[in-house]
C-alpha cells in the first residue's frame, strides 16, 4: 500500500491522469458525517483523523492506507471521544476544528471551543500521552481568545524548519457584524502558552469568492518559502442554494508571522457541478500533511445525492495526493475506497 501512495503523490507531479468521463473527480474516503477532519501519521504506519463535534467532543476515525476508514471505538463499542472532559471554561456542545501535533514526549490537541461566560468561541489546548486520548484541558480559562474581535477559532499549530512552534487562527469578526481575520503568534517550547503577541498574517475577507469569510488556517512549507492555505465563504449548504458556496485558497508568506499576500488564482478548490468531474459542495476545512514519502491535503465536503442536491448526511472526508506545479498548488484525483482490496481495508 505505501508504494501505491508514493505513486500517487508522485503522478501529480507529473500532470495524473484524471478519471474517466464518467467517474468524479472526487469522491470521499470516509462518507459519515466528519467535519472539520484532520489528519494525523502515526509512527505505527497508521492514520488517526479528528473531526469537530458529533455527540462526542472530538470523534475520531482511523485508517491503515488513507482510503478506508472506520470509527474508532471504545471498549463498549461506542464511538471514542479523544477528549470527553472538558475544560471548566468550556461549554458543552460547540467543540470545533480539533488539530494534533506532538510536542516531545506528548501529544497537545489544539481546539475550538465555547466560552461559558463570554459567549464566544476560543482557542484551547488538551494535553495526552496517547494521541487517541483521552486529552485534558485542566486551564481555567482559554489558550488565547479576542473577545474584541469576536472570538477565536480554527487553531492551527505549525512546526517551522528551525523547530519553533507557531500557532495559525482566525479571528471571529462575523459573530459581531466585524470583518475575519487570520491571526499567528509563536508558541513557547512545551506548546502549551504563546511565546510573543498575536500578529495580523493580512489575510482577510475582502475578495469576492470569500463571501465575507475567511477561517481555517494552514500553514505549510513549499519549495519556495511559506504558503497559508484557508476556507472562504459560508460553509454551509442551504436549501435553496444550488452548491454552497465554501472553497479553498492560499496565500504566500514572508515569513512564519506573515506578512502574506493572496493569491490571484484563488480558489483553488470550489463547489461545482459537471458532467466530466462529478459533484463537489462546499470543500474546505484542509489540512496538508506528509505520508510514505507523499504530500496529500484532506477537507471535508457536503454529502451529495446523485442529482448534485443535499443528501442531508453532512460534511464528509476527502483526501486527495498534493503538489506544487509551476508555483502553484495543485490537487490530484482524490484517494476512493474501490482502488484498495480487500485484504488492505483498514
Amino acid at each position: 500500500m505505501r508504494s501505491r501512495l508514493r505513486c500517487a503523490a508522485a503522478a501529480l507531479l507529473v500532470t495524473a491522469a484524471a478519471p474517466s468521463a464518467q467517474a468524479p473527480l472526487f469522491v470521499p474516503a470516509f462518507a459519515e458525517n466528519f467535519p472539520d477532519p484532520f489528519v494525523l501519521p502515526l509512527p505505527t504506519g497508521e492514520f488517526l483523523a479528528y473531526s469537530t463535534n458529533d455527540v462526542q467532543n472530538v470523534p475520531m476515525a482511523r485508517s491503515r492506507d488513507l482510503v478506508n476508514w472506520r470509527w474508532v471505538r471504545d471498549a463498549r463499542g461506542g464511538k471514542r471521544d479523544a477528549m470527553p472532559k472538558l475544560a471548566p471554561w468550556v461549554k458543552e456542545g460547540f467543540t470545533w476544528a480539533p488539530e494534533v501535533m506532538k510536542v516531545g514526549g506528548r501529544y497537545i490537541l489544539y481546539y475550538t471551543a465555547n466560552h461559558r461566560r463570554q459567549d464566544k468561541q476560543c482557542l484551547g489546548a488538551a494535553v495526552s500521552a496517547d494521541p487517541r486520548g483521552p486529552f485534558v484541558d485542566t486551564s481555567a480559562q482559554p489558550l488565547i481568545c479576542q473577545f474584541e474581535l469576536g472570538g477565536s477559532i480554527d487553531a492551527n499549530p505549525f512546526r517551522d524548519r528551525d523547530g519553533k512552534l507557531y500557532l495559525y487562527w482566525k479571528a471571529d469578526g462575523n459573530r459581531i457584524g466585524k470583518r475575519s481575520r487570520l491571526f499567528g503568534a509563536e508558541l513557547a517550547t512545551d506548546g502549551l502558552s504563546m511565546a510573543g503577541a498575536p500578529s495580523d498574517l493580512g489575510i482577510d475577507d475582502d475578495e469576492a469568492w470569500e463571501n465575507k469569510v475567511v477561517e481555517a488556517p494552514t500553514m505549510v512549507r513549499t519549495p519556495d518559502g511559506l504558503a497559508m492555505f484557508y476556507s472562504g465563504g459560508y460553509f454551509g449548504w442551504n436549501g435553496p442554494e444550488r452548491l454552497s458556496p465554501y472553497a479553498m485558497g492560499y496565500a504566500m508568506c514572508s515569513g512564519p508571522l506573515g506578512p502574506c499576500t493572496e493569491a490571484k488564482a484563488n480558489p483553488i478548490l470550489q463547489s461545482y457541478n459537471r458532467k466530466d468531474a462529478g459533484c463537489l459542495s462546499g470543500p474546505g476545512h484542509q489540512h496538508i500533511f506528509q505520508a510514505n514519502g507523499g504530500t496529500f491535503i484532506s477537507f471535508h465536503a457536503w454529502a451529495a445525492t446523485k442529482g448534485c442536491r443535499s443528501a442531508d448526511r453532512g460534511r464528509q472526508l476527502y483526501v486527495a495526493p498534493f503538489g506544487w506545479e509551476n508555483g502553484r498548488p495543485v490537487l490530484a484525483p482524490s484517494l476512493r475506497p474501490e482502488e484498495t482490496k480487500a485484504g488492505e481495508r483498514g
